[in-house]
């Protein structure tokens, strides 16, 4: 047997089904399907990162690095072959592509690797990988999480994203749309949901770069209170607020949600743009309640967030340890729960999972267009880190293996009323 076929065999026993993959060692011998999606090992300490981290983490670790690669087909459709696979394989036993490691296989691997010469020590990890410390989902280490992913430059950003700036789910709402005017019809229908006009108070927790603080305020004649425990974030949205004039109906928040110095009941409405995902478990019913207690009676609350089933609720080691450090998404039903839990009323829930590959497909069109110009911004190894996360987070949404969704929720005044329209006709049309 050839040392591929070595490798091959090795991966495909211990995964429990033919891998549908083809795999190229440096030495240039391959093994596998024809039509697989073509796997290249480019060195030695590929196979080390395989070894002493056995799984996804190790694969990312050697693709982040450079030492593995795939050619012959896009990331994304690659991606797409081995997870239909998988479910084909799991549809046939359940336990199908699951990483076994068991002491034969180990032993097995030892021997391939002296054979291969790749013993060595552990390699480093890759710089792009978060280093948190401190205690779960405190200010501090939240505050950190957030500027790892938010904060390593607003340039990238700005050529990986569309003008408006909104790094959330866009609404195709039209055949055609371009990213930006999906964006904008996502905005336009986060207003129209909370019914905003001209005088009221906007809570908006997480604002990122300003989508929607600055569309409500430009738009909808709002005061927005924003609200990131990113600077660079702050100082992007204050300066374009000035630009646009709204300087005075915008004023940015850099602090935890948990320490707004607002009165009970002094808001209008609070929105929440895919940021409930970075609220952990526990934290959550907090989360809720703070809510709750900054709306006055009969205001409104949109919360768009990410939802996964099953039995992991964070992204997974790669996008925990890339992307997202100390992620939490629930169950759409848990979520619901634990806003009605806090006294809010669930009057309006909508699916926007459909929306999410096609948002996706325009920034990694993005990143592949502006490729060189990513990699001066972050660096090789981050930029692969994007290249990978924008490629299999499209696929998790395309799958159903993760959503995203708008909840529309109330404060009940105390007689029980709402204020809210008979219909949802106020924002659909």
């Amino acid at each position: 047997m050839s040392s591929a076929s070595r490798v091959y065999r090795l991966l495909s026993d211990a995964l429990g089904f033919e891998v549908p993959l083809r795999i190229r060692l440096w030495n240039g011998q391959e093994h596998g399907p024809a039509d697989a999606p073509l796997v290249v090992l480019r060195s030695r300490r590929a196979v080390r990162h395989l070894l002493y981290r056995p799984g996804e983490l190790g694969a990312a670790r050697a693709y982040v690095t450079g030492e593995l690669d795939v050619e012959g087909m896009e990331l994304a459709d690659a991606l797409r072959h081995v997870w239909s696979a998988v479910d084909e394989a799991r549809a046939r036993d359940p336990r199908a592509a699951r990483l076994r490691v068991r002491p034969g296989t180990v032993a097995r691997a030892a021997v391939l690797a002296l054979r291969l010469g790749a013993i060595g020590p552990r390699p480093a990890p890759p710089a792009a990988e978060s280093a948190l410390t401190g205690e779960v989902h405190s200010a501090e280490r939240d505050r950190a999480a957030i500027s790892h992913h938010y904060d390593i430059s607003n340039e990238f950003y700005r050529l990986l994203m569309d003008e408006t700036m909104a790094y959330s789910c866009a609404y195709f709402s039209a055949e055609g749309m371009t990213l930006a005017e999906a964006q904008r019809a996502k905005l336009d229908l986060v207003c129209r949901k909370l019914g905003l006009r001209p005088g009221m108070r906007l809570l908006d927790i997480g604002c990122g770069w300003g989508s929607l603080t600055l569309h409500a305020a430009e738009h909808y004649g709002v005061t927005v209170t924003g609200v990131t425990l990113s600077s660079e974030q702050r100082d992007h949205v204050t300066a374009v607020a000035a630009e646009r004039g709204v300087g005075d109906r915008v004023d940015v928040s850099l602090r935890h949600y948990r320490d707004l110095a607002l009165e009970a009941g002094s808001v209008d409405a609070v929105s929440s743009i895919e940021m409930g995902e970075h609220v952990g478990d526990e934290e959550y019913v907090d989360f809720a309640g703070a809510i709750h207690r900054y709306l006055r009676p009969r205001g409104r609350a949109l919360v768009q967030q990410m939802s996964r089933s099953g039995e992991h609720p964070g992204g997974g080691p790669f996008i925990e340890t890339y992307i997202a450090p100390d992620m939490h998404m629930k169950p759409l039903h848990r979520t619901l729960e634990l806003f009605a839990g806090a006294g809010l009323e669930i009057r309006d829930v909508q699916a926007l999972r459909e929306h999410y590959p096609r948002t996706v497909a325009f920034w990694a069109d993005n990143l592949e267009r502006r490729w060189h110009q990513a990699v001066d911004l972050l660096g090789e190894e981050t930029a692969r880190v994007w290249r990978l996360y924008l490629a299999g987070g499209a696929l998790a949404f395309e799958q159903n293996r993760m959503g995203v969704d708008q909840l529309l929720l109330v404060k009940p005044a105390g007689d029980g009323s709402s204020g809210m329209p008979a219909t949802p006709l106020d924002w659909l049309t």
